[in-house]
């Protein structure tokens, strides 16, 4: 576990607002329009997200969801202070990303700010039905997180497109049921500014079911992968004489002569 300072808890704030500032603005531009357009929405997800995630990886780890940022405490990937602060960072970015979009659109426009909530014309038993929708794509993001950014032998380049695509993927399945929170911190700040708040649904739907789905993702990644990384490299989760993509024995398979790069160029 790497110690965290300002620079990522800074990052923490400015990817979650710019995440729910965007994405509470096509919505509100959506609502505005009398059109809802879940493919469009999205893409702009895994655009948004890809980008947060090349540019800010790096120095927080492009959490900027507290059900992510639970998830890797306890599988032990962050600090408990760290993620504390991670989670205030995330939520106090996604209530000033709302009061922003609901200063820049007006009254006739704004819509919800991009608030989520269960859409009871699909589903029965609201809160709970709403809780297992979010369950699920929230385990579909938080695997995708653990395949390419937690797993040390991924290829981190392909990190924001699976990532990004993930999201964008499941706001396009699930949108129109929940409105597609994944996100405790990205639900809360548009609820809170839209006023009205059903808190029940709130916390058993947004809250609850994001933070169930990123366990279940990351204990179950960490249960059919990562444990079997460390038995094969004796407790290491690589064989640090291998470098990341690599299995034993690939390197010398590759660079028997005729093979090398070097070789095939002479």
């Amino acid at each position: 576990m790497e110690d965290r300072g300002p620079s990522a808890y800074a990052a923490e704030l400015l990817g979650t607002l710019l995440l729910v500032l965007f994405i509470g603005s096509i919505l509100s531009t959506a609502n505005g329009l009398g059109v809802t357009d879940f493919a469009v929405i999205g893409l702009l997800h895994v655009f948004v997200l890809g980008m947060l995630v090349a540019t800010l990886g790096g120095t927080s780890g492009a959490h900027f969801n507290p059900a992510v940022t639970i998830a890797l405490a306890a599988i032990r990937k962050i600090k408990p202070p760290d993620a504390a602060i991670y989670i205030v960072m995330q939520l106090v970015g996604a209530l000033i990303a709302a009061l922003i979009v609901k200063l820049v659109f007006k009254d006739e426009g704004h819509g919800s700010y991009g608030a989520t909530g269960v859409n009871d014309k699909f589903l029965q038993g609201k809160n709970l039905s709403g809780m297992f929708v979010e369950l699920i794509g929230t385990f579909g993001l938080m695997f995708a997180i653990m395949g390419t950014a937690v797993n040390v032998r991924a290829d981190k380049a392909w990190a924001p497109w699976v990532i990004g695509g993930t999201l964008g993927a499941m706001v396009m399945c699930f949108g129109p049921l929940t409105g597609a929170g994944f996100n405790p911190a990205r639900s809360f700040g548009p609820n809170i500014v839209a006023g009205g708040t059903d808190w029940s649904q709130l916390f058993v739907s947004f809250i609850i079911g994001p933070i169930i789905g990123a366990l279940l993702a990351a204990f179950a990644y960490t249960a059919i992968v990562l444990r079997e990384q460390e038995a094969l490299f004796g407790g290491r989760l690589v064989d640090t004489d291998v470098p990341p993509g690599r299995l034993e024995g690939e390197l010398d398979a590759l660079e028997t002569p005729g093979e090398r790069p070097e070789d095939k160029l002479s």
